[in-house]
């Protein structure tokens, strides 16, 4: 979907990617494609993207590292959320384009925040509070009902912000995952839904926006393990999410890629539960099965190019993502994208491998969805991590 008049396109010749991990790895190689220059601030000497990119060593914060990053770009964009605020602060003091913006930044990283924009526009009606004690959860959930989810307001990924009690007995535990209140904690009504959903929304400088297909992704402990494009749901109901997904961009004043993750509830109502201020998991289908990847499109929704085109190039496309189930090191593989039969591998170039930690990623395609899947699971579990 779009919206919107076209601009004529002001191309900055040097992006900025704030952090060094497999999307900032991703996002250099996608911009050495459309001719664009980038460099990656990260404070590991060892990150992905440098091996693809110049590398900055320095954390993501005011620093000589910031200053020196700044020099060398016209242009900053971000590939995670750990990122201090002041950074982009400094940035845009120093005359490089910040995209997404402070504000739209800001909004996102507190997921407090988050939530009351949602809700204030109307896409996701689901209760919540900040929390500053255990004592206060029983409180929340005798308005609400249990089970109560507790978040981490920034920083959490891949599970490790998210806490479910189910009753009373359960809030200490986790109270105590979460950090015991060393970062500031915010609780949830919990959604009854049928699936988890997402969509990768691109939306640029000028208000033009488009959509990539509506996803399935299957969850295991909080950590995406298999997106399904496009998702198995009604067309109305992909519809829906397309819309909400949409809305809840634009409601923010968006710039570049956000990956919107959303509920499909029992009541066949669609609504946001989080979202992402960069390219994300559930997007990196885009690379093997869509005209332009979400990489692409970030760039271009950022530089001031006109945007790709969204749709997929196969009927059906399965990620599955390679998570490491032992300890070891990475040396004896290849690293980067390759072709394995029928399906292709993107291996991230992380070198220590640890359980529970992304390696890289495995994108099939196929006639449909249970053919791509079979694809994909099979080349997956030929790698052996």
């Amino acid at each position: 979907m779009s919206a919107g008049p076209r601009s004529q396109p002001c191309i900055p010749l040097r992006v900025g990617i704030l952090g060094g991990g497999q999307l900032a790895r991703m996002t250099a190689e996608a911009a050495r494609a459309l001719g664009l220059e980038t460099v990656v601030l990260d404070p590991d000497t060892d990150a992905p993207a440098g091996q693809v990119t110049r590398l900055v060593i320095g954390p993501l914060e005011p620093h000589d590292a910031l200053a020196r990053f700044a020099r060398q770009i016209d242009l900053a964009t971000l590939e995670n959320e750990f990122v201090h605020r002041g950074a982009l602060e400094y940035l845009a003091e120093h005359g490089v384009m910040v995209r997404p913006s402070i504000h739209t930044f800001g909004v996102i990283l507190d997921k407090l925040h988050q939530r009351a924009h949602m809700d204030a526009a109307g896409l996701s009606p689901t209760p919540y509070a900040p929390i500053e004690s255990p004592g206060e959860v029983p409180a929340f959930a005798a308005r609400h009902g249990w089970p109560v989810v507790l978040k981490t307001r920034s920083q959490g990924y891949d599970g490790r912000g998210v806490a479910i009690a189910h009753d009373a007995g359960e809030v200490d535990a986790a109270w105590q995952r979460l950090g015991s209140g060393v970062r500031p904690l915010m609780a949830e009504g919990f959604v009854s839904f049928t699936s988890e959903l997402a969509v990768m929304v691109v939306r640029d400088a000028y208000g033009n926006v488009a959509t990539y297909p509506v996803v399935e992704t299957v969850q295991e402990e909080y950590v995406c393990r298999v997106v399904r494009a496009p998702a198995a749901v009604q067309p109305a109901i992909a519809d829906q999410a397309r819309h909400v997904a949409a809305q809840a961009i634009t409601a923010i004043e968006g710039v570049g890629v956000f990956g919107v993750e959303l509920f499909l509830g029992t009541d066949g109502r669609v609504t946001v539960n989080e979202i992402a201020p960069r390219p994300h998991n559930s997007g990196h289908y885009t690379i093997d099965a869509c005209v332009a990847s979400q990489f692409e499109n970030h760039l271009r929704a950022v530089a001031g190019l006109p945007l790709g085109s969204t749709s997929m190039t196969a009927p059906a496309a399965v990620m599955v993502n390679l998570i490491g189930t032992r300890s070891g090191t990475m040396d004896h593989l290849h690293t980067g994208a390759r072709q394995v039969g029928d399906a292709w591998v993107h291996l991230y170039g992380k070198r220590q491998l640890r359980p529970g930690r992304k390696m890289g990623h495995v994108t099939a395609v196929g006639a449909t969805l249970d053919e791509a899947e079979s694809r994909a699971q099979r080349a997956a579990g030929e790698l052996g991590l």
